[in-house]
Order: C-alpha cells, then sequence, then structure tokens
C-alpha cells in the first residue's frame, strides 16, 4: 500500500506541475534589477507557470502560487568548501540564491535568474532586525533537503472549500481535523515558520487587551488608559503566498527601477 499510495503521489505531482500553455508575463523583472533590489530575508512571491499555480491561485483568491526567500550569497559565505560545487550549479547566481520548497523536489536552492521571466513581487519585513534577520536565514538554510508536504498541502485546502457546500453534521469534523506535524513543509509554510520563530508577524488576529480580559497579576501594574493589543499566532501550515502581500509588516517594494528617477507621465508617448 504504500508503494502504491507513493506512485499515485508521484503521478498526481508530475501532473500538477506541467507547465501551463499560456503565460501572461505583464513586466518584465530585469535580472540586474533584481539583483541590485533583494535583500537577505525578502520574500519574493511568484506567479508561477503550472499548471499547480492555477489551483492555488483559485483557491487562496491571490495572484500569487508560490513564495520563496532571498537568502544571497549565505550559502557561499558558510560554505567554502562548496564555491567549487555551486558556481558549477548556478554560475553567476552562485551569490544570488533562494531557497524554495517545491512539490517534485522538496526544500532545494535556487538561483535567482529561474523566476526572471515570472510575474514576480518583493515583500519585506519592516524593521526587522539584523540579528533576527540571521536567525531566520539559518532556520530556512536548516530545511535546505526536506521533502515537500503534499498531505499538508491538501489539509490546507480544505480550509478554503466553502462550507456552506459541506453537510452540516461534517463540518466540525471537516473543519478541526488537525494537520500532520512532521518535518514536510510547503513554501509559504516554511517562511512563516522562520518568522514565528523571532516572533515577526505575519497576519495575525489583532484584538485590543482591556483590564477586564488581562490576567488577574497584571491587573496591579495595568493603569487605566490605552491598553497595548493582543496578537494571535497564526497557524504556519495556513499561511498562503497572499498573506505576505496583504500583511501591514511587509512592505512590497517594486521592481519597475521607477523609484530612483522622476517620471513625467505627461510625456509618455500612448500607441
Amino acid at each position: 500500500m504504500r508503494w502504491l499510495r507513493r506512485r499515485l503521489l508521484d503521478s498526481a505531482t508530475r501532473a500538477l506541475t506541467r507547465p501551463r500553455r499560456h503565460y501572461h508575463h505583464r513586466l518584465p523583472s530585469h535580472l540586474g534589477t533584481l539583483r541590485a533590489t533583494l535583500h537577505k530575508g525578502d520574500v519574493l512571491l511568484v506567479d508561477g507557470d503550472q499548471r499547480v499555480s492555477e489551483v492555488i491561485k483559485y483557491l487562496t483568491q491571490s495572484s500569487w502560487s508560490h513564495s520563496a526567500m532571498y537568502v544571497g550569497d549565505e550559502l557561499w559565505r558558510r560554505h567554502p568548501e562548496q564555491r567549487v560545487e555551486l558556481e558549477s550549479r548556478f554560475g553567476v547566481d552562485a551569490r544570488h540564491l533562494i531557497v524554495e520548497a517545491l512539490m517534485e523536489d522538496g526544500v532545494v536552492a535556487s538561483p535567482l535568474a529561474k523566476y526572471e521571466t515570472h510575474n514576480l513581487r518583493v515583500c519585506r519585513p519592516h524593521g526587522l532586525r539584523a540579528e533576527d534577520c540571521r536567525q531566520v536565514l539559518d532556520e530556512i538554510l536548516a530545511q535546505l533537503g526536506s521533502r515537500y508536504a503534499v498531505g499538508n498541502a491538501l489539509a490546507l485546502a480544505r480550509y478554503f472549500f466553502p462550507v456552506s457546500l459541506i453537510p452540516r453534521r461534517w463540518r466540525p469534523w471537516a473543519l478541526e481535523l488537525g494537520d500532520d506535524v512532521t518535518r514536510e513543509v510547503i513554501c509559504s509554510t516554511l517562511i512563516a515558520r522562520a518568522f514565528r520563530g523571532v516572533g515577526f508577524p505575519i497576519l495575525p488576529a489583532v484584538t485590543p487587551a482591556t483590564l477586564e480580559s488581562a490576567p488577574r497579576r497584571w491587573r496591579e501594574w495595568i493603569r487605566p488608559g490605552p491598553y497595548p493589543h493582543v496578537f494571535h499566532r497564526e497557524p504556519c501550515a495556513l499561511i498562503t503566498p497572499r498573506d505576505f502581500d496583504l500583511s501591514p509588516y511587509f512592505d512590497v517594494v517594486k521592481l519597475t527601477g521607477l523609484a530612483d528617477r522622476e517620471i513625467d507621465y505627461r510625456r509618455i508617448r500612448w500607441a
């Protein structure tokens, strides 16, 4: 049964990762601009060109189907003995790498040039401290070689399924069914775990903290007036690429290169 299950998953993976027939590249991303813009710890959102990309975008109601983290030259600096291998595998991009979780290969390091012809968005964690950024990179690099969590991806899909279509007596079971806790990851879960390790929020629920809701041991030093907010941790397994785009704690960095010079829109020659 294990062999049969693996064969079925492999067949499904091959079918889902086939390239789409038509891909609309709206804005070319110049590789030089990418290399000059990205900082270590930036999250790169990708409009993928595989069949599974359309499924993910439909489930999450988003333009982005994949996420990766830019690690730059971290592998180059940390493992001098592997520099020759890195140059032979990635060429010029040996010092411009991203780490991503792929359905067919698991967690791997990839060259930045891989997504030069894709629609991209850069999300930069706002105010992330240097020491915390190093810890995030440590966590991401430690996951290299992990497998892709196909079962976890299927569990994620049920949370986007219209609950109105599920019979009422089955809803508690369908929504409360737990996720498996393994080292297997999906692309956005990999990044979410790394940011959670340093306490950096992505898209948590925020509620005001009141004196009545505070624990009794806190009330003696809480004074009347505005109170801080309480952040509720989001399950890492439910983080999607869209959440980094929507998060108020990540800055969206444009890749057009227009921010460095003034544009007179009145002189544009329209076709």
